[in-house]
């Protein structure tokens, strides 16, 4: 009686489990192995059509990072031929056919040299040399960097294996965003800035290489057979390497993406703790400025000066936003009245807060000389004038060279209509570093 309840419940969860069973199987329209090998062995042929492609390609991703366009940029990833070959290494390593991979490999790599050249003589000629913010957003890959990718590549090679052409491979072009990095570290090459070329190529190779290992794991799921077997010495060997190439290219991205979360985290804990805790009735905070290499945040009040007790309670409460390791600076400037009983503020102007008022006094000399060494080297007007096209968010952009005495550093003021993201101030300090060849840039944007 009881097997027979077990049977009945059985008969019972077949059509459900038959369900999911066909709602998730890949290998439904699928194109037959053979006429799939045909297509990845096309694939490897190099066709002078698909290199001019290339190369058109290239040159308008290269305008719209040259211009600034998302819309250009993400015309030219679906124009760009690259995907293919990518996918095609990934399933000749799955069916272990190494000739097949070195042909899709040597088409690759030749599309990736004329890619390069194409890209370095565009920004060789182009008037237009200031990295622009979509330029500067392909140096810094993360680990989310690489997440796309596999995801991405898993979604092209079941895409690409299907019998009905889908919109799946160009949506992964746009989503791995094969082409701004090649044309980004052309830029690198054209205006010889390492950290453009070893950035972008770096995330052009942490796209490569997980959609082929998307390629590769897909074309084993779908139970493609494979040509020859390869002896187990060999088989461990591509296993091996395969390895250590996935361990050398995600150890750096994870590193970038810690250290971006935890930016983040802090950035966050201090605009609460500025938020929350400078709130005064007859005080206000008119700027702030965050040092995280010295641990230290810098702050400008203007009204009624605060007691030493009240500052003491407010370095305190650093540790209840986990800012323990950070000191707290506290300028406060008095109110006296004027004229028609006129509260008149004396303060640092907001767009130019940086130090105490003593501070900028005593670096005055050292600002005199920095600007007497750099001029005529660095315009910081241009400089100003190039931020404010590009960073259509920002108004009234003013640039200047400073010293505290100690180090020198360019500083850029402006005002937008809500706080920026702590991404897009690390971009606008990357842009001005880049601009003035400065290693050391400091941006204060104020919210109306």
């Amino acid at each position: 009686m009881e097997n027979e309840n077990k049977k009945e419940a059985g008969k019972k969860n077949r059509p459900v489990k038959a369900y999911f069973s066909r709602l998730l199987d890949m290998r439904s329209n699928m194109l037959n192995y053979d006429a799939l090998h045909d297509m990845m062995e096309e694939n490897t042929v190099i066709h002078g059509a698909n290199m001019w492609i290339l190369i058109m390609a290239i040159l308008i991703a290269s305008i719209g990072l040259n211009v600034n366009s998302t819309a250009v940029i993400i015309g030219a990833m679906l124009v760009s031929p690259l995907m293919s070959g990518i996918l095609t290494m990934g399933y000749s390593l799955a069916i272990s056919d190494l000739s097949m991979f070195r042909h899709a490999a040597t088409r690759f790599g030749t599309q990736v040299v004329i890619s390069l050249l194409t890209s370095t003589l565009y920004f060789a000629l182009s008037p237009l040399k200031t990295a622009t913010s979509e330029m500067i957003a392909r140096t810094s890959p993360t680990l989310w960097d690489v997440m796309i990718a596999l995801f991405g590549g898993i979604a092209g090679a079941i895409g690409n294996t299907r019998q009905k052409s889908s919109n799946v491979i160009p949506g992964v072009a746009i989503a791995t965003a094969l082409m701004p990095p090649i044309c980004t570290a052309g830029y690198g090459f054209a205006t010889r800035q390492a950290q453009f070329v070893f950035g972008a190529l770096y995330l052009f190779i942490i796209n490569t290489l997980f959609i082929a290992l998307s390629a590769l794991l897909v074309t084993k799921l779908l139970g493609v057979p494979a040509i020859r077997e390869l002896d187990a010495k060999k088989q461990k060997r591509i296993h091996r390497i395969i390895t250590t190439l996935i361990i050398v290219t995600v150890i750096p991205s994870v590193i970038f993406g810690v250290l971006t979360v935890y930016s983040s985290i802090q950035e966050r804990n201090i605009n609460n703790y500025l938020n929350s805790e400078f709130v005064f009735a007859d005080t206000q905070l008119v700027g702030s400025r965050v040092d995280s290499m010295e641990k230290k945040i810098s702050v400008s009040l203007v009204g009624v000066q605060l007691s030493d007790s009240r500052i003491s309670e407010l370095e305190a409460k650093l540790a209840d936003y986990d800012l323990k390791d950070f000191t707290l600076h506290v300028t406060q400037n008095r109110q006296f009245e004027g004229e028609d009983d006129d509260r008149v503020t004396i303060a640092i102007q907001e767009n130019t807060i940086r130090e105490l008022n003593e501070q900028l006094e005593d670096a005055k000399s050292s600002n005199e000389e920095l600007s007497q060494k750099l001029e005529g080297q660095i315009d910081s007007s241009s400089i100003a004038n190039k931020a404010k096209a590009i960073f259509t968010k920002l108004s009234d952009v003013k640039c200047g060279l400073m010293s505290d005495g100690t180090n020198d550093y360019i500083l850029l003021t402006a005002y937008a209509d809500k706080a920026l993201t702590y991404d897009e101030i690390k971009t606008v300090e990357n842009f001005l570093k880049t601009e003035s060849g400065i290693s050391d840039a400091l941006v204060e944007i104020n919210t109306r």
